[in-house]
């Protein structure tokens, strides 16, 4: 048994990122397409697909109701 590790905010923020740009694939939506649905840039949306950003929770609800999901599907992996 492996030593287990806590994830850092960048590990975190890697895998939110990934996770939201495989659900806008699976919409076929571009970064440019969801950016517009959600008031957003999309250089924004960019950014939090790379994990750069650390995303507040208003911009997540915009999200996932832009991408018709439930909230807590964002975050599943």
């Amino acid at each position: 048994m492996g030593i287990m590790t806590t994830p850092t905010e960048h590990d975190i923020q890697k895998r939110f990122g990934a996770h939201v740009r495989k659900l806008r694939r699976e919409k076929g939506l571009s970064q440019e397409a969801l950016a517009l649905v959600c008031g957003l840039d999309r250089t924004y949306v960019g950014s939090v697909e790379r994990g750069e950003r650390n995303i507040s929770l208003v911009n997540i609800h915009l999200l996932a109701s832009a991408l018709r999901v439930p909230v807590k599907v964002i975050f599943d992996d």
